[in-house]
């Protein structure tokens, strides 16, 4: 019950685009002790983020020597403080530049930072905003979930280097998913179950269970089901899965409208099965591309490519629902599965 509570939670986040979540620090520095390498000499945008609050800009600015980063850019949406170290309202959107420590004393004092107004709103996909864009390498942040397609897009279509916070459904967004196939999008290595706790603004309905305030007043929610998604590289991603299980058909019901077996647990996928196979969308946590294609996928909006049969009223009640979906035949009786990735070994 709890973990339906949490996931219509952010289910109205999504719809009223109350989704304006702060990473938590830990979770920040868990996933880029991955990275170290691709940050000499670049410069990182942080688009979604209110510095005040923003642990990624916490992260880059105290860790910028370290990283021998070039530059730190944030944009802030408006209605955020102009004056970075005050509690005073503001309509004003702003944006920062970090260019490293002058003082020597390795810390980003509020005199090394720049604060500059913009003309807009601070929107990620205003000009303002793009032109910032265009002079980063590497995108880090938390972008509202409700947008993550066009969020996506943008970096696509700017050629852009991004580490960033989705939800891990996003996989079967159909322009997630092309990416994820032709290997240009993967996710990252520090999440791969249980929820993630984030701040939220001080004006967020604290409605469902799965929720704190601190001491000092700050809220937090936990979220199911995120993860990160990137296209930096790193050694953990090129680590084959080790398989142990035979096949055998019993266990492995081959799909009526696939010609593909379904796998219902990435840790058993059979080591000797060489043809198709349905698996989980969290087998990405463990996808090596050397070792694995991804063929296709069962997804909602029915964008495989693969599927080989489709069923009317006249088969079966709810064939809508089917053909979305991969089919169990048994006996009499079909049974429709969660989504999956149509995968398939590599040989050796």
């Amino acid at each position: 019950m709890a973990e339906k509570v949490k996931n219509r939670n952010l289910q109205t986040a999504k719809s009223s685009k109350k989704d304006e979540f702060y990473t938590q620090l830990s979770d920040i520095e868990k996933e880029l002790r991955h990275y170290k390498a691709h940050f000499k000499d670049k410069v990182v945008y942080c688009n979604c983020d209110d510095p005040r609050v923003s642990n990624f800009f916490h992260y880059f600015s105290y860790n910028f020597e370290k990283l021998g980063l070039k530059k730190l850019i944030t944009t802030c949406y408006k209605n955020q403080n102009m004056n970075l170290f005050s509690s005073n309202d503001s309509e004003q959107a702003i944006y920062l530049e970090y260019n490293g420590d002058k003082s020597g004393n390795n810390v980003p004092d509020p005199e090394e930072i720049g604060i500059r107004p913009l003309e807009g709103d601070g929107d990620f996909r205003s000009q303002e905003s793009i032109e910032l864009l265009k002079q980063a390498d590497i995108v880090v942040t938390n972008p509202p979930f409700s947008l993550f397609r066009e969020y996506v897009a943008q970096l696509v279509e700017h050629d852009k280097k991004f580490l960033i916070i989705g939800n891990v459904n996003a996989i079967t967004y159909k322009e997630i998913f092309k990416l994820i196939k032709e290997d240009r999008l993967w996710l990252g290595p520090s999440i791969r179950s249980g929820d993630r706790e984030f701040g939220v603004p001080d004006d967020y309905p604290l409605n469902a269970a799965g929720y704190r305030v601190d001491g000092k007043g700050k809220k937090y929610i936990r979220v199911k089901g995120v993860r990160w998604f990137t296209n930096l590289d790193y050694r953990e991603r090129h680590e084959d899965l080790i398989l142990y299980k035979p096949y055998n058909q019993a266990e492995y019901p081959r799909y009526d409208n696939y010609d593909a077996v379904e796998v219902s647990k990435t840790k058993d996928i059979p080591a000797d099965y060489e043809g198709a196979m349905g698996v989980p969308i969290t087998f990405l946590d463990k996808y090596n591309p050397g070792q694995f294609q991804i063929l296709g996928i069962t997804d909602r909006d029915n964008n495989s490519g693969l599927k080989t049969k489709e069923y009317t009223e006249d088969d079966v009640p709810n064939s809508g629902d089917l053909n979305r979906r991969g089919v169990i035949k048994i006996g009499n009786e079909y049974r429709s599965t969660y989504a999956r990735l149509l995968i398939k070994r590599r040989s050796p």
